[in-house]
């Protein structure tokens, strides 16, 4: 990130640094597996220690040197885990903060993929997630749907399987965010306004299967255009976003 600002930097190092060098309540492994579990980011790489191999130091070094999208979900992570391990800290910051996280996002061009999370130890769904990041960091959307396809489809049967829904491995991914909708609604009280866009949603993804089987490389297609393909991966990003902000059984937590 060349544009880093000396300015945007002291409101990291104000978010996260306790004491000179340190990040958080982290220790030396702590922060390793902090970053490979929840990034799958080698923090303890060579290049992340040019400037120094203090925590904090590693991570201005990997804030410096990283694209923005991948910043900024890597700094939405620290402050989740800010909040949820250290809720005495002050919040005087968090304004600033995530005007920096807002300026990051907007900077980058690609789309964003922190509503695409590893929600159980899998090594298949690990590779699934992995090889949609590798889409979208080279900006191909349009070749990421199918994936995206089979990641949802993975992601809203566990969601049933933990409130113990039956559900059926031949039901079409609509049918299985129909029945996850219906349950969620008994669950949350949601405003008028939400309702209407989760049907809106509801139609999206029955849409998003003749994409998958008719536009993705599912099977010998011609994919739908990269812009087309990103206003469909940001449409279904954007569900997957909502539900993990409201969903009371948080992915295998």
């Amino acid at each position: 990130m060349g544009d880093f600002k000396h300015s945007d930097m002291r409101v990291v190092e104000q978010a996260f640094q306790i004491d000179p060098g340190y990040v958080l309540n982290f220790s030396d492994r702590t922060f390793a597996d902090f970053f490979e579990d929840e990034f799958r980011i080698h923090i303890d790489d060579p290049k992340y220690r040019a400037n120094g191999t203090s925590k904090m130091n590693r991570l201005r070094t990997f804030v410096r040197l990283e694209d923005p999208a991948t910043v900024a979900k890597v700094l939405r992570g620290l402050w989740q885990y800010r909040v949820d391990n250290l809720p005495h800290l002050p919040r005087d910051i968090e304004p600033r903060f995530f005007d920096l996280i807002a300026r990051m996002e907007g900077s980058t061009e690609v789309a964003r993929t922190d509503a695409i999370e590893r929600f159980v130890p899998d090594p298949t769904l690990d590779e699934l997630v992995a090889s949609i990041e590798r889409d979208i960091q080279a900006n191909a959307p349009d070749a990421a749907l199918d994936r995206l396809h089979t990641y949802c489809s993975k992601k809203f049967g566990h969601l049933l399987d933990v409130r113990g829904i039956a559900w059926e491995r031949s039901d079409p991914l609509h049918s299985r965010v129909g029945k996850y909708v219906k349950a969620l609604k008994q669950e949350v009280e949601l405003r008028e306004m939400t309702e209407q866009i989760i049907k809106g949603a509801f139609a999206v993804f029955d849409k998003f299967n003749h994409v998958r089987n008719n536009a993705s490389l599912a099977h010998d297609n011609e994919l739908v255009d990269k812009a087309e393909a990103r206003f469909i991966f940001d449409s279904v990003s954007a569900f997957l976003r909502f539900i993990k902000s409201v969903d009371t059984i948080r992915f295998g937590e």
